[in-house]
């Protein structure tokens, strides 16, 4: 049987109005709403490979928006009128903080009770899908091992001068060790130390980029042998770039970050929202993400299906109270951003 043109291009319509149709459908079936928002610090590619294998599903439409280091206050501003349902990504400290003033709903995923307590909130208003530790690590044509430093510490020590590079306060992962690294000397009551300990490596610090790529970079060119990072950015970096980069088990341990997804309070689109936390935390997308873009998942169920790196590797963890660095944090970050970033370039 042969077609007009104008026949194949009524088909192609059809077809089409036929698909979107049954996304529809799918979804006023499973009670769920047309559309849900996500804010979100993860970059747009794994948010796009999440969004569609969620609409693939369930035929709701994802709408996302990348925030990074902005996503805690956009939330915050937006409570009498909450224009996102979902808020995805940032490090656990951020969800407490934001958790406390009321900002989350809660809910109870099917996976909720096989995730470790250090990577959940024990009442349902958070959850983490990605651990993400936070290495020290240096260019090994620059430095050899015995001359790395051992422990944060060292990074304080004058022999690194202009040897560092790091990210500044805009990011969620430097945020989050900064004030980790502040924390230990808190608790010692020696936070005189602890502001003195991260001037001197402010005097070390060659410079501060606002994205990651550009720190690597930075490393890559020589221009600085150590900074530190998220762990799948630096074995991207190894892997992936052939940069010649050796991580560093610090003695004192490293800052573990739970990048998490949380239901917001009073949100247009509850029951897609849930939906969508129910997904995006379950062991077939940690798996995904964990081979496509080296995030290590908080399932111990989806590590079979990961890279084998994330089952070997091997660092000790840094005692870190995040749900007390949460009620101290941007307090600190702004001492850090006024009195510390740079000081010993502007003669502070």
């Amino acid at each position: 049987m042969k077609f007009s043109n104008r026949n194949v291009f009524l088909i192609t319509v059809l077809l089409a109005f036929l698909l979107t149709a049954g996304s529809c459908v799918a979804a006023f079936a499973a009670g769920l709403e047309e559309r849900v928002v996500v804010y979100s610090t993860h970059g747009e590619a794994m948010l796009e490979m999440v969004a569609d294998a969620f609409e693939k599903e369930t035929g709701v439409r994802v709408d996302f928006i990348n925030l990074k280091g902005q996503l805690g206050d956009r939330v915050r501003a937006e409570k009498a009128n909450p224009q996102a349902d979902v808020m995805y990504g940032a490090p656990s400290s951020v969800y407490q903080e934001l958790m406390g003033e009321g900002l989350f709903a809660p809910c109870k995923p099917e996976w909720a009770d096989r995730i470790n307590p250090l990577f959940k909130d024990s009442e349902g208003y958070w959850y983490g899908t990605i651990q993400t530790p936070v290495l020290m690590f240096y260019n090994s044509d620059m430095l050899s091992a015995d001359k790395a430093p051992k422990d944060w510490s060292d990074l304080a020590n004058p022999q690194y001068k202009d040897m560092l590079v790091f990210r500044n306060a805009l990011s969620s992962s430097a945020r989050a060790t900064y004030t980790a690294l502040l924390q230990q000397y808190q608790r010692k009551n020696e936070m005189d130390a602890g502001w003195k300990f991260l001037k001197g490596v402010d005097a070390n610090t060659k410079r501060y980029y606002g994205s990651g790529s550009l720190l690597f970079q930075a490393i890559g060119r020589k221009e600085a042998a150590i900074s530190f990072a998220v762990l799948n950015s630096i074995i991207d970096n190894k892997v992936k770039n052939r940069m010649p980069l050796e991580t560093i088990d610090a003695a004192s341990g490293s800052p573990v970050i739970t990048d998490g997804i949380a239901l917001i309070k009073g949100a247009k689109h509850p029951a897609a929202g849930k939906a969508f936390v129910e997904f995006a935390g379950s062991a077939k997308v940690q798996a995904m993400l964990a081979n496509k873009f080296n995030r290590m998942p908080t399932l111990p169920e989806a590590l079979k299906d990961c890279p084998k790196w994330m089952s070997e590797i091997k660092f000790k963890v840094m005692d870190v109270d995040w749900g007390a660095l949460a009620a101290v944090q941007s307090a600190w970050m702004q001492k850090w951003d006024s009195d510390i970033k740079d000081s010993s370039k502007d003669g502070k």
